[in-house]
């Protein structure tokens, strides 16, 4: 699953905002949640069309990225 199996950039959709592919769920909720104390299964229990592949696949990929080698 690349980058664009999972964040959609759509001028239309929320102005623009990076959502979730296939949802109107912003990706930045995501990190919010996490940010907040919220579980990973209590963001999926209020967004259900973000699935937990997406999701964990997303919070890898920002720590690939953030890692330092």
């Amino acid at each position: 699953m690349n980058a664009s199996d999972l964040i959609t950039v759509n001028p239309n959709v929320l102005g623009g905002t990076p959502v979730f592919k296939g949802t109107r769920v912003p990706v930045k909720t995501l990190f919010e949640y996490l940010e907040n104390d919220y579980t990973l299964e209590e963001f999926l229990e209020c967004f259900p069309s973000v699935t937990r592949e997406m999701a964990c696949r997303l919070l890898e990929r920002s720590e690939a990225s953030l890692s330092v080698t």
